[in-house]
């Protein structure tokens, strides 16, 4: 899915249609506030990101996707106005994969849309399983049975560092600071409540998550299908 964050109706319009034509999936974004709001529950293969919006600029939602640990893997490529170099270059500075200059024909976008996507793509990962549970590294879902689960961001990175090392204990300290990436201090019920959270979303394989008495959690060991 490609995302086309674009304020001119008519300019996202023929984005979206010849990005459709060539065989992507596109939705498009009148401003940042939508398209951010959006991004919570759904995360898109590229985005094309222009940097005068209203409200909160290209820029600003550039830094703030980079400075998310769930985006920042996120390719964007920046739409800039003609001779604004500056923003191209703070743009790159900030970690955009590449940039067009208004006005693009569609053909040179479609042709940086795809070799942006070649050059980002990222190494084939395998899939976690264990019994029915399965966790889709590429996809980004979990499936019970081949149920799809709704899980919040923690808790799929727990799970997979769950799946990945069967059978290991881990800390509440070490399980803080692999998922939150920092030190908890005295707040390792932050595990404890997402753990709980997961159990529940797991169903019938909530219990393969055990609780070590007095260290923290593991995953039952089993074998993979």
């Amino acid at each position: 899915m490609i995302w086309c964050v674009e304020d001119d109706a008519s300019i996202r319009d023929i984005e979206l249609y010849t990005l459709a034509s060539t065989g992507f999936e596109a939705r498009g974004f009148e401003d940042g506030s939508t398209f951010w709001e959006a991004l919570q529950s759904e995360v898109p293969e590229l985005v094309l990101l222009d940097v005068m919006l209203p409200g909160t600029d290209g820029i600003a939602l550039l830094r703030k996707m980079k400075a998310t640990e769930a985006f920042s893997h996120i390719p964007v490529i920046m739409a800039t106005a003609k001779g604004a170099e500056y923003d191209r270059i703070q743009g790159l500075e900030l970690g955009a994969d590449d940039y067009l200059v208004k006005p693009f024909s569609m053909l040179e976008m479609v042709s940086r849309v795809k070799a942006v996507l070649r050059r980002c793509k990222p190494a084939a990962a395998a899939v976690l399983q264990l019994e029915g549970l399965v966790l889709d590294p590429v996809g980004h879902t979990v499936t019970a049975d081949g149920v799809r689960l709704d899980l919040t961001h923690k808790e799929y990175e727990l799970l997979r560092l769950f799946l990945s090392q069967p059978g290991t204990a881990f800390t509440r300290e070490q399980l803080l600071t692999t998922i939150w990436k920092t030190d908890y201090l005295g707040e390792t019920r932050t595990v404890d409540m997402h753990i709980r959270t997961l159990r529940q979303k797991l169903g019938t394989y909530g219990h393969k998550i055990e609780t070590v008495r007095n260290v923290g959690y593991r995953l039952e060991a089993g074998h993979d299908k």
